[in-house]
């Protein structure tokens, strides 16, 4: 097999057939991680500025210590990463529908799994985000009902883009007030999306969320130009019952 093209692992799953490839960058000592579901991507380490950001831009929202996080969504794991980087964050737990995912991360077959299992803050989580979201016992089974100071989630492409139809409710005002009930008063949640911002998802926060606002961040293209951008919406429980939620359109974050 050559060097510059690897298939780390290939499993049938009930969403299709799972790989994990690991491929060199022509010309260069770079290697680049790659998860595909069937024919589609679902991450590369080759771009993950806007993952990152979204635990960045999403903790920036809080003004507390001693932060109980959730991140809904493993993949490669750069934004349990960017969590975790934060002093703030007391506890994350990571949940992923994907149990090989997770196994990926605990053989280092991923280059920050052993980083991400071997902290103890961080506890890896087998399981249904949107069933946890929608459900009164919540992230955490081993304390129902347990609330967080945030929610970070990157698994659909957007909130219309969806890999599973079940996905929707949570897009919606009802599916996100439910979230909401997971969150402590003035608690963040936000999301990664491909799309631009979208005019019906900000409504839909604004019912459900005291403030909103949809960051737009931009990165390098396959190109090196300075011209792709994803969106990270971020939204926050009002402290105690106040107005209807507002929102703002942030400028570019790079």
């Amino acid at each position: 097999m050559s060097l510059s093209f690897e298939e780390l692992d290939f499993r049938p799953t009930q969403m299709g057939v799972l790989s994990l490839r690991r491929r060199r960058l022509p010309g260069t000592d770079i290697d680049v991680y790659e998860i595909k579901l069937g024919d589609e991507y679902l991450m590369s380490s080759r771009f993950t500025v806007a993952e990152i950001e979204l635990a960045r831009l999403g903790l920036a929202a809080l003004s507390r210590e001693n932060l109980d996080v959730v991140v809904g969504g493993l993949g490669l794991g750069y934004t349990a990463q960017a969590a975790l980087e934060n002093p703030g964050v007391r506890s994350l737990v990571v949940v992923d529908a994907l149990a090989e995912v997770i196994e990926w991360h605990e053989q280092g077959l991923l280059p920050i799994g052993k980083e991400l299992t071997g902290n103890p803050r961080c506890r890896l989580v087998h399981g249904d985000f949107f069933a946890m979201s929608s459900s009164a016992e919540g992230f955490d089974k081993g304390t129902p009902g347990r609330q967080f100071d945030a929610v970070l989630v990157d698994i659909d492409h957007s909130p219309r883009k969806l890999l599973h139809p079940r996905h929707a409710a949570l897009y919606e005002p009802e599916g996100l007030a439910r979230l909401a009930g997971h969150l402590r008063p003035g608690g963040v949640f936000a999301l990664w999306s491909n799309d631009p911002p979208d005019d019906a998802f900000e409504r839909a926060l604004a019912e459900a969320f005291a403030t909103a606002t949809s960051h737009v961040v931009t990165f390098d293209n396959l190109r090196g130009d300075h011209d792709a951008s994803n969106t990270v919406y971020v939204a926050a429980k009002a402290d105690l019952p106040g107005p209807e939620a507002t929102i703002e359109a942030a400028p570019a974050t790079n």
